[in-house]
């Protein structure tokens, strides 16, 4: 072949390698990370008001669960946690046992709850909205939880950390603890604290 005509060739076999490789170019992938319950570097905790007066609060010590983070594309981006019921701890002995009875949370029944993400959306300046179905008391709902990203970056042992909290409100009634504690006290807040390592 004519050397002209083999640059030429080439010229355009280049030209529509470069159009066409970009539609094959694989999607950047989100990083998993593993929430850091054991390092009692997350946390979930829970709030609803005692007879209008004042806030009782309590956590539940036993979750574990998992995330994807993309910064660049929180579309990619997902969580996944699971909780004990039964590690409900108000700092109250007795007020546990009747939280883990029929009456709340049933957890002979109903061992764990679970919040799975099913969309996030940036607000931007590291906040983002959080929608996904929440299972509690054997009922599942949509939730949407307001999440900030905190930071993230390297640990001193080697791995690499996110990190973000976030707040809702549930009703009681719309997972069928049916428990009247007063009209103060017919919703709850939920916070989460979340740190988890790359892996």
């Amino acid at each position: 072949m004519n050397p002209s005509l083999k640059y030429i060739s080439a010229m355009v076999l280049f030209a529509a390698a470069t159009i066409v490789a970009p539609k094959f170019a694989l999607p950047v992938q989100a990083a998993d990370y593993v929430i850091d319950h054991k390092g009692a570097h997350a946390s979930i905790n829970f709030k609803i008001k005692h007879l209008g007066y004042s806030w009782l609060t309590g956590r539940f010590d036993k979750f574990n669960g998992s995330f994807s983070f993309d910064e660049k594309n929180l579309n990619a981006s997902k969580i996944m946690v699971i909780i004990d019921t039964n590690s409900v701890n108000s700092n109250h002995a007795e007020r546990d046992k009747h939280l883990r009875s029929a009456d709340f949370l049933e957890v002979s029944k109903f061992p764990t709850a679970q919040f799975e993400s099913s969309k996030i959306t940036s607000k931007g300046q590291g906040k983002a909205v959080v929608a996904g179905k929440l299972t509690l008391h054997g009922v599942t709902r949509d939730i949407v939880i307001e999440v900030q990203h905190i930071g993230g970056g390297k640990d001193p042992w080697g791995g690499f950390r996110q990190g973000f909290s976030g707040t809702t409100r549930i009703a009681l009634a719309d997972y069928g603890i049916k428990k009247n504690l007063g009209p103060a006290s017919k919703e709850l807040e939920l916070s989460l604290h979340i740190e988890g390592v790359r892996q």
